[in-house]
């Protein structure tokens, strides 16, 4: 073979910015696969505009097909996202037996059984290294270089959007979730419609792969619990200051002996965690394994170049693989896929932490103790409480902060505690990580 042939299915922001990176760097790229990486056929829909990079004119085609039936095309690498038609694309690509590269984490996370079997029964390789924290080598490095750790705890901030505007919040006392979702619109952060970002999902995706990587479990995003960050307010921002923590929205994976939680939701950390001091629009994961001990992997999650980086990494990887005709080495999860299981995941109910909870009660004796006193009833020990100023309605807000208590607990006791006459408008939780909250 005297070079590697790459087709690409997406030409927009990212596709774009691969072409740039393979062009830019093509000696450096050469000398270190070990033979020529050219781009011999690029599909998208819109092959008229604008790229911020050159490619000849008779390369492109709006027809997928021409890319996935060429026969010099070595490598396919799919840049659309979507379940279709880029899921149909990938798994023709590995019937034809072509390696694939691709950044499509909502595919994986919700077809990757289905994905990566195909890829192990065709004995073709998958990366997707640029799913998950752009331009972090996230999963490479889950994969082989800790592939000796039992991982204890995963806290991970994956949604550079949401980060972006929690830093917002956090830094500017005040403004409301409304007004830094406007700027990251304007920006170019947030999508027209954010509900992916804002909600949690496309965290959830992520975190579907990462838990793949740590523990060998294969669970679907909507089996995830997940919260997103629309309903966090100013006042929540501004007492998490007042007790020294930051919010983030994390996606956590802790274990507890053969099995793990596993949730997205907005978390109290304290300012002393190293997530904390990750702000603005980047990704931070923390590691806590068992060998290596504390790990912390920082960079820009999103944006071209960033997730361009880690697409040609993968595209590296499998050209050196063809070139010693050694594919499919190392699994594409970290284990044969015979070896991934469905099942290790704790109920949400069962999990245990600690918890801010705010209600806003009216100003009246005998209020605290009443709901005090259903929380002792549903065993839930209070740590610290803050009444702060009355509202115009008579009404104060109250905030707790819980000991150690148990999900189906805190749940049970919001619900009582919502049904009080002396309750305006229903509990507000948010849990906390914090090893010295115990």
């Amino acid at each position: 073979m005297k070079e590697i042939s790459i087709g690409l299915i997406g030409f927009g922001t990212i596709g774009s910015s691969v072409v740039k990176v393979l062009q830019q760097s093509r000696n450096i790229l050469e000398a270190r696969a070990g033979l020529p990486l050219r781009v011999g056929r690029i599909a998208d829909l819109d092959i008229e505009s604008d790229r911020a990079v050159a490619v000849d004119r008779s390369i492109l085609t709006t027809d997928a097909k021409e890319v996935l039936e060429d026969p010099s095309i070595s490598i396919v690498v799919e840049l659309i996202g979507g379940s279709e038609p880029a899921g149909s694309y990938v798994l023709e690509a590995f019937r034809r037996g072509k390696p694939v590269v691709t950044a499509n984490k909502a595919l994986l996370a919700e077809r990757g059984a289905e994905i990566f079997r195909a890829a192990y029964e065709a004995g073709v390789e998958i990366g997707f290294e640029g799913a998950v924290a752009g331009g972090i080598p996230i999963l490479r490095s889950l994969r082989e270089g800790l592939v000796a750790n039992r991982f204890e705890k995963v806290l991970a901030i994956l949604n550079g959007t949401c980060n972006f505007m929690l830093t917002a919040m956090d830094q500017n006392t005040g403004v409301s979730f409304e007004d830094v979702l406007r700027q990251a619109q304007d920006l170019g952060y947030a999508e027209a419609d954010p509900t992916l970002d804002i909600e949690g999902i496309d965290t959830a995706h992520k975190l579907v792969l990462i838990l793949c990587l740590t523990h060998g479990i294969r669970v679907p995003a909507d089996e995830i619990h997940v919260e997103g960050i629309s309903g966090i307010s100013p006042f929540d921002v501004e007492m998490a200051k007042e007790f020294s923590y930051k919010i983030k929205l994390l996606a956590i994976i802790i274990r507890h002996g053969e099995q793990v939680e596993v949730r997205v939701n907005p978390t109290m950390i304290p300012v002393s965690h190293p997530l904390a001091r990750v702000d603005g629009v980047f990704n931070g994961i923390y590691l806590k394994g068992d060998m290596a001990g504390d790990q912390l992997f920082y960079g820009r999650g999103a944006g071209g170049e960033p997730t361009a980086s880690a697409v040609v990494g993968d595209i590296v990887e499998i050209a050196r693989n063809i070139v010693h005709g050694h594919p499919g080495r190392v699994p594409p999860l970290g284990y044969p896929e015979d070896g991934i299981r469905n099942t290790g995941v704790m109920s949400m109910d069962a999990i245990s932490t600690n918890y801010y909870l705010r209600v806003q009660a009216l100003d009246r004796p005998g209020v605290l103790s009443r709901i005090s006193g259903i929380m002792a009833e549903q065993r839930i020990s209070i740590h610290s409480v803050i009444q702060k100023g009355r509202h115009l309605s008579g009404t104060v807000p109250v905030v707790f902060l819980t000991h150690t208590a148990k999900e189906a607990d805190i749940q049970e006791a919001i619900k009582r505690i919502a049904a009080l006459d002396v309750v305006e408008g229903p509990p507000v939780i948010m849990r906390i990580e914090d090893d010295n909250l115990e």
